[in-house]
């Protein structure tokens, strides 16, 4: 039998994704699963991208360019605007969702063998991308009991080698649901600039911010303009996981150039999914603020319900929607699966992300579980509820 790729057979599973195969056996059987393992959010995409889509009269799906659509770009130029962030239609690529953004970011900077630092917990998939490119990624720990708030800049510096090429953020932050201050994002630029690096940062949750000050993208880091590199995706932003639109943003010419090599050989980001974005960028200021007010109701009724489970801990979350929760169990993947496998109550389970497939250091969030609060107040409330009794019977097992 033909032999798979090293690179493939040294890569992990999906945390968010590896026990799905379980959740389906339960439903099988009869039970329902609240899903809090993944980030697909259950509240509704703007009516105007729905419109659109119900709306499209081409007679022929053609290709997009493969840079995306002009009148897409420029209308997301206005759209950055709101956030101090002043660039060109040029500085924006359009891409297959921000998944491929990120592929494409590290393809285009990253050698084999290069290093780049990333604070951990970190969102699984930048260690799949960069196992793809054979890039070697270094972590620095957040702790939970610190909120995941990022260590002094001196911790970054000692990971520093000659073969370090980037430092990657998520801001806000998933898993862990924190978010950077502009302080640590000075500090950062002034390591990047130090040393000549790239500075990743995924920026896709920034209309989720709940520290009450305004948000600080790594774009408005001044002194650093070709070594910033935002990941960016509307999935989060309008409830739209499946049209699969992201983009790249940086005003490096010279990464854009060498991305938009990779652009063309993909040849064009979704048609459709472009009609969509393009005509969601339409919503009104009372889309996003019901979308922002039900996640923070959420996420109250979550963290403090998480946090009156005995020997449950969950810092609370200052941006996205999600949370990492400490548990008193030896092992929270086995506990998951038993979740998915072995209990029910009235019917009833939940389905959670094992913390440990979030982490480089091997035994690190071992305790841990990352919970998505994208269901409606009720259902929370009944995942909570679950949540207690599966500890109780996990606990009380003979």
């Amino acid at each position: 039998m033909p032999q798979l790729s090293q690179r493939t057979l040294n890569m992990q599973e999906s945390p968010i994704r590896k026990l799905a195969p379980l959740a389906s056996a339960a439903k099988q059987r009869g039970i329902k699963v609240y899903h809090l393992n993944i980030g697909q959010p259950d509240l509704p995409s703007p009516q105007e991208g729905l419109d659109a889509l119900k709306h499209v009269t081409r007679t022929v799906l053609e290709y997009s360019p493969s840079q995306g659509f002009a009148s897409y770009r420029e209308k997301l130029v206005h759209y950055y605007a709101q956030y101090n962030i002043n660039i060109t239609p040029d500085d924006i690529i359009v891409t297959t969702g921000g998944s491929e953004a990120i592929f494409f970011s590290f393809l285009s900077t990253l050698n084999p063998g290069d290093e780049v630092i990333i604070p951990e917990p970190v969102y699984a998939n930048y260690m799949t991308f960069a196992k793809s490119v054979g890039c070697v990624v270094r972590t620095i720990t957040t702790k939970i009991e610190d909120g995941f708030s990022l260590p002094g800049i001196e911790e970054f510096e000692k990971l520093i080698t000659p073969k370090t090429r980037a430092i990657m953020i998520c801001n806000p932050n998933n898993p862990t649901g924190s978010v950077y201050s502009k302080q640590e994002l000075m500090q950062l630029r002034d390591l990047v600039k130090k040393y000549d690096l790239y500075l990743f940062s995924d920026e896709v949750y920034r209309e989720y911010v709940y520290t009450g000050t305004p948000y600080f993208s790594a774009m408005n880091l001044e002194g650093i303009d070709d070594n910033t590199i935002l990941i960016d995706s509307v999935s989060k932003r309008y409830s739209e996981c499946g049209i699969r639109i992201g983009a790249v943003v940086t005003r490096n010419a010279a990464v854009r150039g060498a991305i938009m090599k990779l652009c063309q050989a993909r040849l064009s980001p979704p048609l459709l999914g472009q009609i969509v974005a393009e005509a969601s960028l339409q919503a009104p200021a009372s889309y996003f603020k019901h979308t922002y007010d039900e996640y923070v109701a959420r996420r109250n009724v979550l963290v403090e319900g998480l946090n009156k489970i005995p020997g449950v801990y969950s810092p609370m979350p200052k941006g996205a929607f999600y949370t990492m929760a400490q548990l008193p169990v030896d092992d929270a993947e086995d506990f998951c699966k038993w979740c998915l496998t072995s209990f029910s109550y009235e019917g009833e389970t939940l389905m959670m992300a094992p913390a440990a497939g979030f982490y480089v250091t091997p035994g690190a969030g071992k305790n841990q579980v990352r919970i998505a609060y994208v269901l409606k107040i009720e259902d929370m409330k009944r995942a909570v509820l679950l949540l207690e009794k599966a500890l109780e019977a996990y606990g009380s097992r003979r």
